[in-house]
């Protein structure tokens, strides 16, 4: 990837309207823990690459999408905070919002071209966070789905931001007492150029070249029928 040497990160960081809604780190990490029990006795959860994870800096994780329990399965094993995008219907279920949001959520309206999300994405991106964002927009949980898209904004993140991508690829049946698989990719940078303004086709098609790297780590093909408006 054509990029420039990102510029040095301020010091004094200005919180984004996404970090004011931040539950502290000893509630976040109790959460974390009951999850993990929870997830212990009524899964069988297999996760390999964690040590792929960049410690630090700015990273966009881009898994595809298998169940509601993606982001609690993969923020589980993981020692850094995700700050996800996540669809803002989650915040019409009472105490949902809330809670998803102070453990480092932030909504998205999907398919209305959600300037504000991309903004903090863009944002946190930059004060080097590690942000999630599902390419796909929703769940596929079996082949052929109809309907089928993948959207432009993970691609638009990692070039506009000159930020590593690691493709994440899930499998399994997330009911209870299903078995799942996660496989974290090597972190790669989207073959094109920061400083070039791509048209909404050309962000797509390298979408989908990271989804077909996290398919790919599951041994499964990507499945295209169609491309996001």
């Amino acid at each position: 990837m054509s990029h420039q040497q990102d510029p040095k990160l301020p010091t004094h960081r200005v919180k984004t309207p996404a970090q004011k809604h931040l539950a502290p780190n000893w509630l976040r990490e109790l959460i974390r823990a009951i999850l993990k029990a929870f997830v212990f006795v009524f899964y069988r959860l297999e996760v390999t690459g964690l040590e792929r994870i960049p410690a630090s800096g700015k990273v966009l994780l881009c898994p595809n999408h298998v169940s509601a329990m993606d982001i609690i399965f993969i923020g589980i094993r993981m020692k850094r905070l995700v700050r996800w995008m996540a669809k803002a219907e989650l915040w019409n279920y009472l105490f949902l919002g809330g809670i998803i949001e102070s453990l480092g959520a932030f909504p998205v309206r999907r398919g209305k071209g959600d300037v504000g999300a991309i903004r903090t994405s863009m944002d946190l991106i930059e004060q080097g966070e590690l942000v999630g964002i599902f390419a796909e927009g929703h769940r596929v949980k079996k082949w052929p789905d109809k309907g089928y898209r993948i959207h432009s904004g993970a691609a638009m993140l990692a070039i506009k931001t000159c930020t590593p991508v690691v493709p994440v690829g899930i499998e399994g049946n997330a009911r209870i007492f299903g078995k799942v698989r996660i496989v974290f990719g090597e972190p790669y940078y989207l073959d094109g150029s920061c400083d070039v303004d791509y048209t909404h086709a050309e962000y797509v098609t390298f979408s989908k070249e990271i989804m077909r790297k996290a398919y790919g780590l599951v041994g499964q093909t990507l499945h295209e029928e169609g491309d996001a408006p």
